[in-house]
């Protein structure tokens, strides 16, 4: 099976402008990242702020601190009764302290009915939310509805900076059927898949649970166990390794499009076929969406002889990826800024004027009004939040939290600073709006075979101008 288990971002304005292709900086047959961008991103690209934050990949990057410290496992259940319950921020203003977030979003979450929404309005790569704490060893479970059409991918995964991953994934020609799957060091091995059989994912909710201990891993629906892989079986005498996650990793809830035109064959195939963007979920909400009502984390121990007795979080101490390489320590896991690194996480912008955005607005008279808006200063000309330029505004940034009408960022008045609800929410179909717009470019793609990987920027008549001042250091 080909699939892309990790999804990228994408703007989200009106109407496609330009398409390009993002070649991947850091990686397995690429290199590390240079000193003055030293992250490598989970999708592979090398920048500041955000890039040293959740998916940092330490073997890419140019040191090994060049990663923050990940924050420690919390036992807890999240439930998203509304936006303040179980707090999401945007991955544009999220900086590495838990304590202001359960969650990172890359996307669109919407709220609703005491369930958040994962949405996928057309032609855009869906929402990602990512848990702010790792999980090192520990039973997940996640009560949620599957979206559902051709070409649509639901998925609730664990992933670790080094690429240790445990899958669920629900293809929405599927829907009777949970795939299973888990990869070690990121390695393209796709015969570790295996099916449980389920009712309808989409109409029926479901408690799907990973219990993952340092010798097996159990995926379980609704309190019946489905698939046991132990690691014993996972044993490679030629490389002296066990194949076996084993690396902290975060919790991932995602809606991505498997079938879009850009990915490869096989993933579009995987998928059941190229996306369709007029399916009945978008002629009634404007867009596909997956719904996650509460997601309940148990930690266990750190494994027998784990190095380290701090409590705050998980640092890499060498690049063999496995878990002899986590040290239990009590080192920050936050940025003073954007343009902070793991190498120099107090780093803070000096000097920067603000930007400006110019755009003609036209009321339903025709006559058209030219609007001056002054941005926040930006923090440099490299790239400080995967998937997005300069410091890491998001359209809903840019544009005061608006967007497209029919399940963008801001149909419904979300606010786009808080992530408070921006409407009563006793619509399903249009759930309140975190305000949140998706961002600016996606990488997308099945297997490694698919890079050069592609991103699509959006837009309407509207130009948005990032303007950003390039420090003398970088």
């Amino acid at each position: 099976m080909v699939r892309l288990s990790t999804l990228g971002a994408t703007a989200l304005f009106a109407a496609v402008v330009a398409a390009d292709t993002i070649v991947k900086e850091c990686g397995v047959g690429i290199g590390n990242c240079p000193s003055n961008k030293p992250c490598c991103s989970q999708y592979g690209q090398c920048g500041v702020g955000a890039y040293c934050l959740g998916g940092c990949d330490p073997n890419h990057s140019a040191t090994l601190k060049s990663c923050m410290p990940a924050p420690q496992c919390q036992s807890k259940t999240y439930k998203f009764t509304d936006s303040k319950s179980s707090p999401i921020l945007s991955n544009t203003k999220y900086l590495g302290d838990p304590s202001t977030a359960d969650w990172v979003a890359d996307g669109q979450p919407l709220f609703s009915n005491g369930v958040v929404y994962l949405t996928m309005a057309p032609d855009t790569v869906g929402t990602v939310l990512a848990s702010t704490r790792y999980v090192w060893y520990g039973k997940i479970s996640a009560t949620m509805r599957t979206s559902r059409g051709q070409g649509v991918v639901s998925a609730f995964i664990m992933m670790s900076d080094v690429k240790d991953e445990i899958d669920y994934e629900w293809v929405g020609v599927e829907l009777e059927t949970s795939q299973t799957n888990y990869y070690w060091n990121g390695i393209p091995d796709y015969t570790h898949s295996g099916n449980i059989t389920n009712s309808n994912t989409y109409s029926d909710w479901h408690t799907y649970t990973i219990d993952w201990t340092p010798e097996s891993i159990t995926w379980s629906v609704d309190g019946q166990v489905g698939r046991v892989q132990k690691k014993s079986d996972t044993y490679n005498a030629t490389t002296g390794n066990w194949e076996f996650p084993q690396t902290p990793s975060r919790v991932q809830l995602s809606l991505w499009p498997g079938g879009l035109a850009t990915n490869g064959k096989g993933t579009i195939d995987w998928a059941g076929g190229v996306i369709k963007w007029d399916g009945p979920d978008i002629d009634s909400a404007g867009y596909y969406y997956a719904q996650v009502r509460d997601v309940t984390v148990e930690c266990y121990q750190p494994p027998s002889g784990a190095q380290g007795s701090g409590k705050k979080s998980y640092q890499w101490k060498d690049l063999k990826a496995v878990n002899t390489s986590v040290v239990l320590s009590n080192e920050r896991t936050d940025l003073a800024s954007f343009l902070a690194t793991g190498d120099n996480p107090d780093k803070k912008p000096e000097g920067m004027s603000s930007a400006t955005v110019t755009s003609v607005k036209t009321d339903a008279a025709g006559k058209a009004t030219t609007v001056v808006s002054v941005v926040a200063p930006t923090d440099s000309s490299v790239g400080t939040v995967p998937g997005l330029d300069g410091a890491g505004f998001d359209s809903g940034d840019l544009n005061g939290g608006t967007g497209r009408g029919s399940g963008g960022s801001g149909g419904n008045g979300g606010s786009g600073d808080d992530g408070s609800d921006g409407s009563s929410g006793t619509n399903s179909n249009k759930p309140a709006t975190t305000g949140w717009s998706q961002s600016d470019k996606a990488t997308t793609g099945g297997s490694s075979s698919d890079a050069p990987r592609q991103f699509l920027l959006w837009g309407n008549f509207v130009a948005m101008v990032l303007v950003g001042a390039v420090m003398a250091t970088l």
